[in-house]
This record gives C-alpha cells, sequence and structure tokens, in this order.
C-alpha cells in the first residue's frame, strides 16, 4: 500500500532508525493541508462490537476531485487500523466518499492486504462476519461507548489472579491487602488439553481461598481479548484444537457459576493501569507494558475501564515504507515493533550484538541487558531509540485517548533501560510537543505503584454480591 501522504521527518531522529517516520507527524501535516485548502469535507468511521457499544471517529478529507484527494485512502486506512486495534469493531461504516469506502472495503476482505484483521476482527474475537459500509457520514449510527466502574472494591475477602506466559500468579487479599500470594510456573501455550488451564486456574484459586475464611469475589487479569469474561482470542490458549476452544471461551463463566461468587476477568494491560490510577489516585491511565509484547490498557477520566480491546500492539506508530513487518499481522510500523524485547532484538544487529541461540526469548533480553548495563554505548542506543519511539507514539495516542498519566513497565523497562526511554520520551514532547509535554504525566512505577500491585487491583475488579 504505496502512501501519497507527506512524511515528517522527525526533530529528534532515533539512534538507529533514520528512515522513521512518526504517524503523529503525518497525519498533523495532512490536518493542516485539508484544513488550509478550505474544501475538506467530513468523513466518520464507526465501528460496531457485539455488546451494543459503538464508536464514532470524526475527521476531514479531501474531495474526490482535489489534486491531493489520493492521499485520503492511506491516511483513513491507518486511522482504521488503530481504531480497530484500540477499540474494536466487526462492522465498519466509512461516511464520507465512497471511494473511500471502496478502497477499505477492497483492503478489509479475505482476498485484501487486511485479510489478518477481516478474520481476526470478525470470526476471532467477535465471532461475527466482518463487513464493512459505504455511506453517507449522517448514515453512520450515533456513538454508545459503554465503561464499567470495575476496580477500585477492596472490601471483603477477595482472591486476585494473573495469568501469564511463563507463570500464574494469585493472592488472598482481605480488605485492599494481601495476605498470601504464590506463584507457579507453567507452560499454558503448548497445552492442548482445556483440562489443563481449568485445573491450573482452579488449583490457584483453591489455595488462596484456604487462607481466608470465605471468598466473596474472584478478579483475574490475562493476555487476550476478553469480551464479557469469555476469552475470544489469548496466546496462552493457542495450542488449544479449534474444536475444543468452546470449552476455553466459557471457563471463566463455568469457574464463577461453580464457585458462587462474583467474578471478572479482563486484558492484563487494563489491570495495569487500573493499578496505576488507584496507586496516582486519579483517572486518565494509559498503561504500557513492554514485555515480549506492547500490552497496553486504559482507565478514562471517569475512572473506568472501556471495554475496548486497547491492543496497540498492532495499532500502526511508523508510517514509513521501510518500517519493519510484523510476522504475525503483515503490516508494517506497528507498536509490538517499537515498545518490546521484539525491538531490542531488530536493533541488537545494527550494533553489532549477537542474540545468544539456542536460548528463550526472555534469556536474550537478559543478554542485550547486560551489555546496556556494562555500558555498552550500542545498547544505549537502543533504548535511546525506543524512548523516541515512545514520545512520538504519545503524541499519536492523544489523538484516540484523554491522557493525563502514562505509566510505562515490563521487562524492557528494568534496569537502565527504563530510565532511557522515559527521558527520550520526555525530550521529544518538549521538543515536538510542549503543551503535551505540560499535560501529561509519564513515569515509570514508584514504590506506592509496586505496593499497589497487579494482584490488589484484579482482586478489586467485581462488586460483591450484595452490592450488585
Amino acid at each position: 500500500m504505496e502512501s501519497r501522504l507527506k512524511l515528517i521527518p522527525p526533530k529528534i531522529t532515533p539512534p538507529l532508525e533514520d528512515n522513521y517516520r512518526p504517524a503523529v507527524l503525518a497525519n498533523r501535516a495532512y490536518h493542516k493541508e485539508v484544513e488550509e485548502s478550505r474544501a475538506g469535507l467530513p468523513l466518520v468511521l464507526g465501528l460496531a462490537r457485539t455488546d451494543g457499544s459503538f464508536s464514532r471517529f470524526k475527521t476531514q478529507v479531501f474531495p474526490e476531485e482535489h489534486p491531493n484527494a489520493e492521499a485520503n485512502f492511506f491516511y483513513v486506512e491507518r486511522i482504521l487500523k488503530f481504531l480497530l486495534w484500540q477499540r474494536g469493531g466487526w462492522k465498519i461504516y466509512v461516511g464520507g466518499a465512497h471511494s473511500i469506502g471502496a478502497y477499505i472495503a477492497r483492503l478489509y476482505s479475505p482476498e485484501g492486504a487486511r485479510a489478518f484483521d477481516h478474520k481476526f476482527m470478525g470470526e476471532d474475537v467477535y465471532g461475527e462476519k466482518f463487513s464493512v459500509i459505504s455511506c453517507t457520514p449522517d448514515e453512520v449510527p450515533a456513538e454508545n461507548e459503554g465503561s464499567k466502574a470495575l476496580g477500585r472494591n477492596l472490601n471483603g475477602y477477595r482472591i486476585g489472579f494473573d495469568l501469564g506466559a511463563s507463570d500464574r500468579k494469585v493472592s488472598a487479599v482481605v480488605d485492599g491487602k494481601p495476605i498470601f500470594s504464590e506463584e507457579i510456573i507453567w507452560e499454558p501455550c503448548i497445552q492442548t488439553d482445556p483440562t489443563y488451564h481449568y485445573n491450573e486456574v482452579m488449583a490457584a484459586l483453591k489455595t488462596a481461598a484456604s487462607k481466608m475464611p470465605r471468598v466473596d469475589a474472584i478478579g483475574g487479569s490475562s493476555a487476550g481479548v476478553y469480551v464479557n469474561n469469555r476469552v475470544r482470542v489469548a496466546s496462552l490458549f493457542r495450542g488449544i484444537p479449534k474444536e475444543r476452544f468452546g470449552e476455553i471461551n466459557n471457563m471463566f463463566i463455568r469457574i464463577r457459576e461453580e464457585l458462587g461468587v462474583p467474578l471478572e476477568i479482563i486484558n492484563d494491560g487494563d489491570v495495569t493501569a487500573l493499578a496505576g490510577a488507584m496507586s496516582l489516585e486519579d483517572n486518565g491511565v494509559l498503561g504500557i507494558a513492554m514485555g515480549s509484547s506492547e500490552a497496553t490498557g486504559y482507565v478514562n477520566l471517569d475512572g473506568n475501564v472501556t471495554g475496548w480491546l486497547n491492543e496497540l500492539a498492532f495499532a500502526p506508530v511508523d508510517y514509513s515504507p521501510d518500517a519493519p513487518v510484523d510476522e504475525w499481522s503483515g503490516d508494517r510500523g506497528v507498536g509490538a515493533l517499537y515498545f518490546s524485547q521484539q525491538c531490542v532484538f531488530r536493533l541488537a544487529p545494527k550494533v553489532n550484538i549477537p542474540l545468544p541461540e539456542g536460548v528463550t526469548d526472555a534469556a536474550k533480553l537478559k543478554a542485550v541487558q547486560k551489555e546496556l548495563e556494562a555500558g555498552h554505548k550500542g545498547a544505549e542506543k537502543i533504548w535511546q531509540s525506543m524512548g523516541v519511539y515512545l514520545g512520538y507514539a504519545l503524541a499519536h495516542y492523544t489523538e484516540f485517548y484523554d491522557l493525563k498519566h502514562v505509566l510505562i513497565l515490563g521487562r524492557c523497562t528494568s534496569g537502565r533501560g527504563g530510565q532511557l526511554i522515559l527521558d527520550g520520551a520526555k525530550e521529544v514532547l518538549r521538543a515536538e510537543f510542549p503543551e503535551l509535554a505540560a499535560q501529561i504525566n509519564i513515569q515509570l512505577p514508584d514504590e506506592k505503584s509496586r505496593r499497589v500491585g497487579q494482584s490488589i487491583a484484579a482482586a478489586s475488579l467485581p462488586k460483591l454480591a450484595t452490592e450488585a
């Protein structure tokens, strides 16, 4: 897909990526050109989800007869791609020029360049046939954004759990204070029997329950997409055959019914953001965990989680035609390649740091981090580059989120790396986006954030049955 947008070089260039072209700069330049043309026409994107919620995004584009109209296609497609992975949707409305709607329909079809997104958002996440409807702006349905006041419920005897790719954690929490925690190594991704997952989760819950006189509520977090406590897509369960995935889909509903207490499970990124909001005692928090991928979560200005996907690992942040390609989705310039160990691995060869062979990805990351801690200048450039990426990405994210705080964490932020990322992001905001530098507080978890941890935040998700 060729870009006809003007791709703007950043004021601050990542030390290891001269061709980096931030999405936010291209979009802002496009907006300015449309405005200066005095010919801009409204375009509204709508995204429908199966719970009845509906997102709208308004913008302006060039008329079809305008000399710059070719730029519309790339601009609108990249915005839609971001919205799909931020908010989710299986039925897409393109309210504007018919040529744009037809272009999006071709691209997001089983034969188009976005066939991955077509299948993932339709069949995998929402269990519907993905569709694109071309219409006028006025024909796009009204916005219906739902949000839930999940979390911050600290009363009673609660269990909080977190399911990761290499370990599962569980805590017994009494009136907001953890009295017991356990971390067990497991291998969920290679398991082909749903019973394994059910037994492991139940074992964790029963262990925590044994430390308290009763259990009033259970809250959990896990990587993946969860809709109304049902597993839609999650890497933890990728070994499960398709014909048995229904057992996984309903697993947490089954556990809730068997234990007879309120249970909520949501994406681990949202729980991270909730933990940050609880520790900061404020809202408008975006949590970004930089680990094996980019895991993100959001607590809105009302203190609620939105029900959006917030899977920004697959949302585009770099519009360069030379941007790296994500091996799973086949798309270029998406977040996972800039804010995770995947970024470290692709940049390490540029500074002549060899990655050890025959070891886990976690061990590879530690090997590069060891070079960083030893003062390797090339390793420093890797994390400095990640800081530059983050600064421009945060400016881009503000087009889609109302932000007051950004909390960055995860394995890539350990040691010196976290501060290098933080410093780089702040430098970009000061240089290119001073209004945002004054508005957004970016930080690593402080001591208080660590005390109000993931397990407490997860345990606080459900209201007690007597309060529901």
